[in-house]
């Protein structure tokens, strides 16, 4: 009889199976459920599954996955899973040991390294004369199996196949009652006490935010990260005469950047800065800051939410609510102007009486749908006679090679073919190939996205120019803010001269010039005092 069982896996949900089973197993008996179910499987909340005898093997449970949390893939954070976990074992009559695995690239040296985490982590030697490896998904099994260890398969040992924990789970996320009858009483009871069952049906069922918990797989966070710092002495200079002391938040704060620059200003020292960022990546970044005491105010605190899902703070609660490079994101991932009017309804909604919602963003210039003329460089790189069809299937570094080799002038046919929203644009018969009418928008949109090579695939899922000035006051009045005058739309004029103005000219359909329209729009709405 083996010493170990070890039980790798994500273990974000336990079932009645698994208890019969592992209790089978652990006491050397045959595991399947021919015999009906295990006491444990259905002991009360005080754990009457019976004592653990000295000859039972241990069973290791090797959480994978356990520096990941509110992510489509990984929902539930480890500590929570671990808490289920020593509950099951006590419940099903287990003596267990809980091992974190982090996360780690794809490697067909998974079971060596999970091996390795349970030697460091616990002390346990694991080896093929001591430990049997249950796990019913065979890539995995195979591995373990590679390097000798008896294999049990658990649900892929019985026929017919019982459900698996991660069925279940997205059972629970549709709503289905029956996950309760399949779920074991532990992750019963820890997902009542800590409400687990609304985040799963949050995280799974979230229509932006991906199996890893960014907005797109493509986007490389670490240059996010970078541009976010390098950008934030620039927002925070800009906005910071509007901040109401308080409760203040800065929601999608990216890496925290804009937050330690709140932080050391000595006038806001009693009041709370509070940080709320989806991508799972960033969010990680302002914890680990925080532990290394970048921030002097004690109370500095960090959230990961998705502002989409629904309300994050308690009505008229916060006093400043600021937003950057964040609203165009809402529009381009979500249902455009119903889930903005949304998220503008919920800043509203959670701002105090003369409280602020300070927004720095993108904005698309004034008449963005009348049609006029570009004429774009043919002379910077390359001119294939068409486009790729699918810059998806190429690895990241190709991508960005391939888009730095074109031409302005085609990289504007490649962004017609990867954008996600779909423009026209009608080649003009001058002889150069290099002039183009298009609605002015869509010419921004290309423009202001046309050297973001090394995040091509992530920028194109997103429009810059999808509301102008006019349409941001009107959204604003209708949901009941109040514009300060020192609200309103600009040019940023570096972009201009470093990157429209060396490769491309703007003219009316009669070939006039035109000037460069606004780039960027700064918004300092006001809840009225008396609301």
């Amino acid at each position: 009889m083996p010493r170990y069982l070890l039980f790798p896996g994500r273990h974000h949900l336990l079932t009645r199976f698994q208890a019969d089973y592992l209790h089978r197993l652990a006491t050397g008996g045959r595991p399947d459920a021919a015999d009906g179910d295990h006491a444990g499987a259905d002991a009360g909340p005080t754990g009457t599954a019976g004592r653990v005898t000295d000859d039972e093997a241990t069973v290791v449970w090797a959480v994978t996955s356990a520096n990941h949390e509110n992510t489509r893939r990984n929902p539930v954070p480890y500590h929570r899973r671990e808490a289920a976990i020593e509950r099951f074992s006590v419940l099903a009559g287990l003596r267990s040991v809980v091992v974190p695995v982090f996360d780690t690239a794809e490697t067909d040296r998974f079971a060596e390294v999970t091996l390795k985490n349970v030697a460091a982590t616990a002390g346990l030697e694991l080896t093929p004369e001591n430990t049997v490896v249950a796990c019913s998904t065979p890539q995995v099994a195979a591995m373990y199996a590679g390097l000798g260890f008896p294999i049990a398969g658990v649900e892929a040992d019985v026929d017919p196949t019982p459900a698996r924990p991660w069925d279940v789970l997205l059972g629970l996320a549709a709503d289905d009652p029956s996950w309760r009858e399949l779920a074991h009483p532990a992750t019963l009871d820890v997902y009542a006490r800590y409400r687990l069952d609304d985040l799963v049906r949050s995280v799974v069922n979230d229509p932006v935010v991906g199996d890893e918990g960014g907005l797109t797989a493509t986007r490389d966070y670490r240059t996010y990260a970078e541009a976010f710092a390098d950008a934030a002495q620039r927002k925070w200079a800009a906005v910071r005469e509007h901040v109401r002391p308080g409760r203040i938040v800065d929601v999608g704060c990216g890496a925290g950047a804009v937050l330690e620059l709140a932080d050391r200003e000595p006038t806001l020292r009693e009041s709370d800065l509070i940080g709320v960022e989806v991508a799972r990546h960033l969010y990680e970044e302002c914890v680990h800051k925080k532990a290394q005491g970048f921030f002097a105010n004690p109370n500095v605190f960090f959230y990961r939410r998705n502002v989409l899902g629904g309300a994050v703070f308690a009505p008229r609660s916060v006093d400043t609510t600021m937003t950057f490079a964040l609203t165009h994101e809402i529009w381009s991932y979500g249902d455009q102007m119903a889930s903005l009017r949304r998220f503008v309804q919920a800043i509203y909604d959670h701002t105090v009486p003369g409280g602020v919602w300070i927004n720095s963003d993108v904005c698309g210039p004034d008449g963005r749908d009348r049609t006029v003329r570009l004429r774009l460089s043919t002379t910077d790189g390359a001119n294939p006679a068409r486009p790729h069809p699918d810059l998806a299937a190429l690895p990241a570094d190709q991508v960005a090679e391939r888009l730095a080799g074109l031409s302005t002038r085609a990289r504007l046919d490649q962004f017609a073919v990867d954008y996600r929203f779909p423009f026209g644009f009608r080649p003009v018969d001058d002889g150069t190939g290099a002039v183009v009418e298009l609605p002015l928008g869509s010419a921004m949109d290309f423009l202001t996205r046309k050297d973001y090579t090394d995040n091509w695939l992530s920028e194109t899922q997103e429009e810059f120019c999808g509301l102008e000035w006019a349409d941001w006051k009107a959204l604003l009045a209708d949901v009941g803010f109040e514009v300060d005058p020192a609200s309103g739309p600009y040019r940023n004029d570096w972009i201009v001269t470093h990157r429209l103005a060396p490769t491309a000219e703007l003219s009316a359909l009669d070939g006039s010039p035109l000037d460069w329209p606004v780039t960027h729009v700064l918004l300092v709405a006001r809840r009225p005092v008396n609301t």
